[in-house]
């Protein structure tokens, strides 16, 4: 078993060695190297291995680089590559070979293509082009619920001769259309272009090319592109069927999903609350179609209720306009007799407040009501009140008999008597 083990594993060693390059061998660069338009804003770059590339026991990659309009580098192993990229600034780039399995071991040289500006006077391409799309609900076919249109505009180049006319493009995917709605300014220059219906897929992932091209008898228009990333420039619809009722001081809103492809989970709200009679408003985000508030009951409220796409589902892009505002409540004011009420029953309570604070700072309160005596209640004191009564009462004066003096004068004195029954006391 174990000389079997060591024959199969020399026989790798051998297979991986003859696998590898000889030392002294070049990768030799790519040859044919060309770049192609191939659509609106799309190029084709192919090029061929080179012929005398010693292709044995090797596997050849390619190490392509963009130089312009921006620069990015990827790894492949076909001939050629597609690339979706703006035009209007040209396009560049370089290619060349490398051992696929190897990265330590020396590429070719680099080889270079280039597409070259296109022609036209600086300063009569269009400016500020700006994309939306927006879902409408579609009823012909169920295959396809719905249908994305799309609206573009612009503005005419600082230096384009009066009689210069625009011309718009859109591709998606690989479909291309032309505009045919144009809107004018007041020289009849086309600055805007709308398409009601597209082919353009609400929910897919692919890149809107929008190329804009123009003539003029005086000079030559230069041509302008752009890409645009779909979640960027959908207009998403506002929230349909909006309710609000309120039961008490419960405010309950509720609505539905916007018209759009994406199914209900793919949804984030925003609810604004503003109150009419205070002039202040509250926003509240949320993920259901469902809100519920505390609300003062006397005021009237606007409701309104906006949507934009969840990250869940794709990138985030733009939300909704708010929907139209609906009114609840009643912000009438209490009638004169409820208020007549009020006021007289505040003004009853802050009199007697006052004349409270009156007696209590004159001590009218004890002179009108005097304090009532407390009933006695010790017993020692009890007996001791019976004692002086009874002392009381048996005090008496006692007269003494008048007798006659030396010289025949009446004298009298009185004298206290203390009868027997006080002594026993």
């Amino acid at each position: 078993m174990a000389p079997a083990l060591l024959i199969l594993l020399g026989a790798t060693v051998i297979l991986q060695t003859d696998s590898l390059p000889n030392k002294n061998a070049v990768l030799l660069p790519p040859v044919s190297f060309t770049i192609k338009v191939i659509d609106l804003a799309q190029v084709l770059l192919h090029w061929e291995p080179n012929p005398d590339q010693e292709q044995r026991n090797v596997q050849l990659g390619y190490h392509v680089k963009i130089n312009a309009p921006e620069e990015k580098d990827y790894e492949t192993r076909n001939t050629e590559s597609r690339r979706v990229t703006i035009l209007h600034k040209g396009f560049s780039a370089s290619v060349r070979t490398i051992l696929w399995n190897n990265h330590s071991f020396p590429a070719s040289s680099w080889v270079s293509a280039e597409l070259k500006v296109p022609p036209g006077s600086p300063g009569t391409s269009i400016v500020n082009l700006t994309c939306t799309t927006n879902t409408e609900a579609y009823n012909y076919t169920h295959e396809r619920p719905y249908q994305v249109s799309l609206h573009c505009t612009w503005l005419v180049g600082k230096d384009a001769p009066e009689d210069t006319q625009y011309f718009l493009y859109y591709r998606y995917g690989s479909v291309t259309e032309e505009c045919r709605e144009y809107s004018k300014d007041t020289q009849q220059r086309n600055i805007a272009c709308r398409f009601p219906r597209t082919v353009i897929n609400s929910k897919g992932r692919d890149w809107l090319a929008v190329y804009v091209n123009g003539s003029s008898k005086e000079e030559a228009i230069k041509p302008f592109d752009q890409l645009f990333a779909l979640h960027a420039i959908d207009r998403v619809n506002s929230p349909v069927n909006v309710t609000a009722e309120i039961e008490g001081t419960c405010l309950s809103i509720q609505w539905e999903k916007p018209v759009s492809a994406f199914p209900i989970h793919c949804f984030d709200y925003e609810v604004k609350i503003c109150n009419t009679r205070k002039g202040y408003f509250q926003t509240e985000k949320m993920k259901t179609n469902t809100f519920i508030s505390i609300i003062d009951d006397i005021s009237k409220y606007s409701v309104q209720v906006r949507a934009a796409v969840s990250s869940v589902c794709r990138p985030v892009g733009l939300w909704s306009e708010w929907s139209q505002p609906i009114y609840v409540g009643n912000d009438k004011q209490k009638p004169w007799m409820e208020w007549l009420l009020i006021v007289l029953t505040a003004a009853a309570c802050f009199i007697l407040l006052i004349v409270s604070l009156i007696c209590r700072i004159c001590h009218l309160w004890t002179k009108l009501f005097p304090p009532v005596p407390a009933p006695k209640t010790n017993i020692k004191d009890f007996f001791v009140s019976i004692n002086h009564e009874v002392i009381l009462k048996v005090l008496m004066v006692c007269p003494v008999y008048p007798r006659l003096g030396a010289q025949g004068s009446v004298s009298g004195s009185l004298v206290f008597c203390v009868p027997e029954e006080a002594r026993r006391l």
